[in-house]
């Protein structure tokens, strides 16, 4: 298509056959939608349907997503493998199915897992590691990823986590349900939740808050615009929006105060005195106390995750912010992910309801994927763990396997150095569960800091995992271990183990959730026996 200086106008799916043609790869409508709705294209309409210009697409592509590549090597290195950043997927494809049940901070796509341990070879992996039939190890399984993809593959897991609400959320994604029944029992709940009253002047006040809201944002925030103006900077969006923001606290303490809502509980001890209105409190309390009287085990897990799911997201908190939290937020703010003013929850209905039917859905969807393979998931301590005596007493038919055979080889994301508090992640579901934590257990954690002496246990303690791992491994093992090693413990890590790295693959992390966007990296080692 040849472009000329005039507009040229074209439908999305128009817009998807060029796109398609100029980048040499499938580009989808959705895509198109994607740049629409975040500004960075303009939208026209005619007679009713959606367009765009050529000349905007062009732009687009030759500005950001064809640099973009040149750009990241120039700052982390020419030996950035490009082809391992999934630049092609969609949200939708790396929170497939049941992957997504449950938020997990620091997770890695599945795709990474499914990449080196699917039985398939091309350019740049000639090798295959892994086949069906054979045992892989995650001994920092997290929420389960690397079990869930062996699963799909046929391929016989067990993950290893020191908290026991990482594992819980394992078991949910993994095991096998009368989805009829459990499609009854999550329907019972939601309808309680539904009906229960804490507050009888709460649905009124929102419905109120709503409207101004939406008037407000219209008038101030209008999309896609205002993302474009922001986009080609044609506005200064700090100075703007704090101006905004002042505007409409006014409105919502006007609205708080005539409908009598009390946003702060008695109490501040715990998380969840600290981090939710008094209303979203009330509200899991019956919710949590519904739940229990379920009589199927299984089903009452599958419904604490949900419920877990819905607290997380109606923390009291930006939307920015909810993956390190900050300052309690019971105020209208201005929201640098939605670009408007947005509101904090008042109560966990919409969010119960979404999140059951969204777990209903992905766990038929992954019913259908299972291959036969066996799994287990452990609550330990990967250092010291007796793992054939944990397979032997919970499935005697996956022992008689692993006795034959031992584990082929290791796909894991080990913490980094100083990053994240793994328990304190999950801080709510602790709370409202009651289980117990173990903290100091945690290898790398963020509270010991990224110090000397922080680096030094971080590195005796991913080895002596290896160390333990390795006694139940087959001879030929390949170990991949997925990193960040920007303090460079690795090479001694696989020393320590008894172990040689043969192979480094450094990949690009494009899609992050926190608001910093410059350009990360991580490594995937591969270790084989010394």
């Amino acid at each position: 298509m040849d472009l000329t200086n005039t507009r040229q106008l074209l439908t999305l799916r128009e817009a998807c056959e060029w796109a398609s043609s100029f980048l040499g790869r499938n580009i989808s409508e959705s895509n198109i939608s994607y740049l629409i709705q975040y500004g960075k294209v303009k939208k026209y309409s005619e007679n009713g349907s959606t367009q765009i210009d050529a000349h905007d697409l062009k732009d687009y592509y030759q500005s950001f997503n064809g640099k973009r590549e040149v750009e990241w090597k120039k700052k982390l290195g020419n030996d950035l493998n490009w082809s391992l950043s999934f630049d092609n997927l969609r949200e939708k494809d790396t929170t497939k199915h049941v992957h997504r049940l449950h938020p997990y901070k620091g997770k890695f796509i599945p795709q990474l897992v499914e990449y080196f341990i699917d039985n398939h070879t091309d350019n740049f992996k000639q090798k295959t590691f892994f086949k069906k039939g054979d045992i892989i190890l995650d001994p920092f399984s997290g929420s389960g990823t690397t079990l869930v993809q062996a699963n799909e593959l046929g391929i016989h897991s067990i993950g290893i986590d020191i908290s026991r609400f990482n594992c819980m959320i394992t078991d949910t994604k993994l095991l096998d349900y009368d989805l009829d029944l459990l499609v009854r029992e999550i329907k019972n709940i939601n309808l309680a939740i539904t009906k229960f009253e804490a507050d009888g002047k709460i649905e009124e006040f929102e419905k109120k808050l709503y409207f101004e809201l939406a008037k407000f944002n219209n008038k101030y925030f209008p999309s896609p615009d205002f993302k474009r103006k922001i986009y080609k900077r044609e506005i200064n969006e700090n100075e703007y929006s704090t101006k905004k923001e002042k505007d409409f606290l006014n409105i919502y303490n006007e609205l708080i105060a005539k409908y009598k809502i009390e946003l702060k509980q008695e109490k501040n001890k715990t998380f969840l005195d600290k981090w939710y209105i008094k209303n979203v409190r009330k509200e899991i309390d019956f919710a949590f106390e519904q739940i229990k009287k379920n009589k199927d085990e299984k089903n009452k897990r599958v419904l604490a995750v949900i419920l877990s799911r819905t607290i997380r997201s109606c923390r009291a908190t930006t939307h920015s912010d909810l993956a390190t939290l900050k300052e309690p937020q019971t105020t209208t703010y201005y929201c640098w992910k939605h670009k408007k003013i947005c509101k904090p929850l008042f109560s966990i209905k919409y969010w119960f309801d979404r999140y059951a039917n969204d777990t209903v859905v992905r766990i038929r969807e992954f019913q259908k994927l299972k291959n036969g393979a066996y799994w287990v998931s452990i609550t330990g301590d990967s250092r010291t763990v007796d793992i054939a005596k944990k397979i032997k007493s919970r499935n005697k038919e996956f022992y008689k396997i692993f006795e034959k055979q031992k584990i082929k080889g290791i796909f894991s994301s080990p913490p980094y150095v100083g990053q994240i508090d793994y328990h304190e992640q999950h801080a709510y579901a602790y709370d409202l569960f009651g289980f117990e934590r173990k903290d100091e257990l945690e290898i790398g954690p963020l509270y010991k800091g990224q110090g000397m002496e922080a680096k030094k246990s971080y590195a005796e303690g991913i080895s002596q995992v290896l160390l333990n791992s390795k006694k139940y491994l087959s001879n030929n093992f390949d170990v991949f271990l997925v990193a960040n090693d920007k303090w460079g413990l690795y090479p001694q890590i696989a020393e320590k183990a008894g172990m040689k790295i043969v192979n480094q693959y450094k990949r690009p992390v494009l899609n992050r959730t926190e608001r910093d966007k410059n350009p990360y990296s991580e490594i995937i080692f591969h270790l084989k026996n010394n």
